[in-house]
């Protein structure tokens, strides 16, 4: 049956959907009205992703394949239809995930958004150069200037007319001169002294030269203005757009290019293009990081963690254990000369001989042996450190690259400042500014300065310009409506959040100002703040406004309530879901029975504590943290309590905690080489035993991995397998039920029970094994069966099945049960882990920690733990992190939710804004004292939740 939207009667466009049951989809049928802001949202599991994505996006890209030759489509592969009866009224579609856009260090916000590109285009065209030399604005002359500047000059001067053809170069020329004196000329300037050109001339091969021939030489008078002319114009011909005019009387030059030149130095640049500042390209990017900003460099703390421990304790990290081989027979070697052996510190190794290892000998100064296995005779002329550097740069291997990373930390590149590009590129201004200065703005500061550039360019550059700008503040501005003002151009993508990725890909098509799209978006609200709400939904707005339909899966109070429409699935999740539970526009939805409903209009809410924990009297206090936008912040962290680390986007909350507090942790505890961002010093690490991260990175890459296998369960399943008298018989191991190794697994897709189809230019698809259909085994592991199932039902059962099957096996039960405790009892043993949302894997993680033995001393640390939550499972998330802090240990939590803010103990509210207007501690307290502070934003919206 068809669901009648609570729409009114005039007139509606819909996407009209038949019998949907792929997955957990209970043969729905429903219609969605088009050019509106839909949201669909419902309890985790309970079917809006495989209505949205793998049902109506699914159908929108099939559709599109469709649209090919049948010649086109065998290169291309078969895309499956969605488990539906049929859509009707469907446009052209596209995602927006929350994907991270690119793993490539060369991917910024600036290359993805094409801002960056519009400014190399502004650059090339408009940019005024700089000599790097002498910082003098550079200069070009036509043939005409050039000729006047020599009459005014060097008027009834005697003077030479230069082309200058080598440029400190080594080299003994002798071929360059005999063509010269071929060509009829006679002399040339040599290091500045004129010489006659003699057959077989020749210069010394070691040493640098400047080397100019002599085109002609004359007194400057006006009637010898032709002769000048056809003099320059040779110059120029022969030294590559360049000539030199040297007063013969007093060896006054003046130089002169047809490319820009520094009228003092003389240094030239080549006519500027947008490739020259493009850090992508070999004309832009710095010679000495290849663009990436960053080196690779020996790390001293990792190639020596311990100064105390000798050679044979592997002090030195990379030689590793002392055995008989060529590099430690070197070592030996060299401690027989300098009076040291394996068994003695590194600390007291003579200093010289430490020096030789690490870093080789100094220049000119090879100390050698007549033993063949002397050590510094070959690997320290280079020395250990720049070897192992040179490894990682120059290495085709993996694996060596891999090891020797080991070792290297990741430093500003020296040469370029982290800027990317090489010299020239850095030396073109407008308003003051390089390229490279304005790609480290945030948006809020580069929009300011691309309003205010107009006015200090020339007419000529405000001509060429107009269009750029106006290009470049469009797309800032899209960029400032879906509340990323606190990025910068020169940001990583791999670095940025799935939510901050996914609005960037939003920016971006607004920009494109397509129509007659339906846009499917999963969660956009990810890591925004309260604030910046309103921000999002206008430009979700804006895409309708220009006859588009706007599908979001969401769980945000404010965008539900913004939308044009909602549809909620339910009940439950899994099995109990996939049923349209109730939907209709906001204000008419508010007042259904469904549990999404109630807490829209808060007849149901999740409780605020009447008491706030104190904790155990001990503190975990952080001083000087520096790092990125971070502003010497200090902070004390009660032990033994629920904190939040709230804060608008940008503020610094994942650098304080994430990247400062996290790796001290990791470095105290477990020896993590990962080094923390500047801080002073830390205190309070005696109160604690262990820190534990949870966060929403795959529990697997590849469809191999499964929750069973994360949470160590899938061993003993193999086990009880292996053990079935028909098992035993034929001899059958644990491994047999592996999937990962040969025997018992499908010999056609491995045992990954799905096959790649590369799309080529469209994401590649997975489609079920023509084998095995994707049971991942081969028919006789198929045949062994416990209680009548096989290992690959097993697999396909949901978490809330497993917990009753193998409810007598408290080894298995107690794992699976802890899945079940976070909410994840809809998802199946063996899902494969690329098929789980972040939120999904974070709770499998924590659900693996809860099966740990508890010390009651431990921290744990979550980022957006409520990604992808609905209120009901947020509420059973809480239940689970509060019953971990009332065993003694500490929770931090990074979050803008204010449902979880309003449970915290003790909140720390960072900011004031984003970016650089960020980076303070702006309140710290409960939410009660938090509330009262006038400077907190958070404390603003928290303020509303407790009325």
């Amino acid at each position: 049956m068809i669901h009648t939207p609570n729409i009114s009667a005039e007139e509606e466009e819909w996407i009209e959907i038949t019998g949907a049951r792929e997955h957990n989809l209970q043969n729905i049928s429903l219609r969605v009205p088009r050019n509106k802001m839909v949201v669909i949202t419902g309890l985790s599991g309970s079917g809006k992703s495989s209505l949205a994505f793998d049902t109506i996006y699914a159908e929108g890209q099939r559709r599109y394949m469709e649209t090919f030759s049948a010649y086109a489509r065998q290169f291309m592969g078969t895309m499956d239809r969605p488990d539906v009866d049929k859509i009707e009224g469907l446009s052209p579609v596209i995602s927006i995930e929350q994907k991270t856009t690119a793993w490539n260090p060369r991917s910024t916000v600036g290359t993805t958004t094409e801002i960056y590109d519009f400014l190399r285009l502004l650059f090339a065209r408009a940019g005024e150069a700089y000599s790097y030399v002498t910082g003098e604005k550079m200069v070009r002359y036509t043939e005409e200037q050039i000729i006047d500047h020599v009459f005014s000059f060097f008027f009834r001067k005697k003077t030479a007319i230069l082309a200058p053809v080598i440029r400190a170069r080594k080299g003994h020329y002798r071929e360059l001169f005999e063509q010269t004196r071929k060509k009829g000329f006679t002399k040339v300037r040599v290091n500045g002294e004129m010489m006659d050109i003699a057959p077989g001339m020749h210069l010394d091969r070691y040493k640098t030269h400047d080397i100019e021939i002599v085109i002609d030489r004359f007194t400057i008078e006006e009637d010898k203005r032709d002769r000048l002319i056809s003099a320059v114009a040779l110059a120029f011909k022969m030294g590559n757009d360049f000539v030199m005019i040297v007063n013969l009387e007093n060896d006054e030059m003046k130089a002169f290019s047809k490319s820009l030149m520094d009228p003092v130095s003389g240094l030239s640049y080549e006519e500027p293009s947008p490739n020259n500042f493009s850090f992508n390209s070999p004309y832009g990017a710095c010679k000495e990081c290849n663009g990436i900003g960053e080196i690779h460099q020996a790390d001293m703390e990792k190639v020596i963690p311990d100064w105390s421990k000798s050679i044979e304790e592997e002090a030195i990290k990379p030689l590793g254990q002392v055995r008989d081989t060529v590099m430690f027979k070197q070592v030996k070697n060299l401690g027989k000369k300098f009076g040291f052996d394996f068994t003695t510190p590194v600390k007291d190794i003579p200093k010289e001989a430490m020096d030789l290892m690490l870093n080789g000998p100094t220049p000119g100064k090879k100390l050698k042996t007549n033993n063949s296995y002397d050590y510094y005779s070959n690997l320290t002329e280079e020395g250990l450190l720049p070897m192992l550097e040179r490894w990682y740069q120059e290495s085709s291997s993996e694996k060596v690259r891999a090891w020797t990373e080991n070792f290297l930390g990741i430093v500003t590149c020296p040469a370029c400042q982290g800027y990317r590009l090489k010299t020239e590129s850095l030396h073109f201004k407008l308003h003051e500014q390089h390229i490279g200065h304005l790609a480290r703005m945030n948006m809020d500061e580069l929009y300011d300065w691309i309003v205010d550039l107009p006015n200090y360019l020339d007419e000529k550059q405000s001509i060429i310009s107009a269009e750029i700008i106006k290009e470049i503040k469009l797309r800032i501005g899209f960029l400032l409506d879906v509340g990323l003002n606190y990025l910068d151009l020169n940001r990583s993508a791999r670095t940025l959040s799935g939510g901050e990725s996914q609005r960037i890909r939003l920016a971006s098509q607004i920009g494109s100002q397509l129509t007659g799209i339906t846009y499917i978006m999963d969660e956009p609200s990810i890591g925004l703040h309260q604030r910046d709400n309103q921000r999002l939904i206008n430009a979700l707005h804006e895409l309708t406004k220009i006859g588009n339909s706007v599908l979001v899966v969401e769980h945000d109070k404010d965008i539900m309530l913004a939308s044009d429409y909602i549809i909620d699935l339910g009940p439950g999740a899994g099995k109990h879901g996939g049923y349209i539970v109730s939907e209709g526009k906001p204000d008419a939805f508010l007042k259904l029975d469904s549990t999404t409903a109630k807490y829209l209009s808060k007849k149901i809410s999740i409780d605020i504590p009447k008491t706030r924990r104190k904790g155990n009297g001990k503190v975990l206090e952080l001083k000087g943290a520096n790092g990125n936008n971070l502003q010497n912040v200090d902070i004390s962290l009660p032990l033994g309590t629920f904190i939040c680390i709230t804060g608008v986007s940008g503020s610094g909350k994942s650098t304080l905690i994430n990247e400062t507090l996290y790796p001290i942790l990791r470095k105290h505890f477990y020896d993590s080489i990962k080094k923390p961002l500047e801080f002073k010093e830390i205190n309070g690490l005696e109160h604690i035993d262990k820190v534990i991260e949870i966060d929403q990175s795959p529990i697997g890459r590849t469809p191999r991995s499964n929750p069973a296998t994360y949470i160590g369960v899938f061993t003993d399943i193999r086990k009880i397998f292996s053990d079935m008298p028909e098992a035993k018989i034929r001899g059958y191991q644990p491994g047999r039920f592996s999937f990962n190794v040969q025997g018992g697994r499908c010999d056609i897709c491995e045992g990954a029970g799905k096959k790649v189809i590369e799309m080529n230019f469209l994401p590649d698809v997975l489609v079920d094994c023509e084998k095995c259909l994707g049971k991942r085994y081969n028919r006789e592991t198929l045949e062994i069966l416990y209680k009548g199932k096989s290992i690959s039902d097993v697999l396909e059962m949901t978490v809330e099945e497993a917990v009753v099957f193998f409810e007598n096996i408290p080894s298995i039960y107690r794992k699976i049960k802890t899945l079940y405790s976070v909410g994840l009892g809809y998802i199946s043993l063996g899902q494969q882990a690329t098929t789980l949302s972040g939120g999904e894997a974070q709770r499998v993680k924590l659900s693996e920690e809860l099966s740990k033995k508890d010390t009651g001393n431990t921290v744990y640390i979550l980022d957006e733990p409520t990604t992808g939550l609905h209120f009901d499972d947020i509420k059973l998330l809480l239940d689970v992190l509060n019953k971990l802090v009332d065993k003694g240990n500490t929770v931090i939590v990074i979050e803008h939710n204010l449902d979880v803010i309003k449970v915290a103990d003790y909140i720390a509210d960072l900011g004031p804004e984003g970016g650089r207007g960020g980076g303070k501690i702006v309140a710290q307290g409960s939410p009660e004292q938090v509330i009262k502070n006038k400077k907190s934003i958070t404390g603003k919206f928290l303020a509303m939740e407790f009325n």
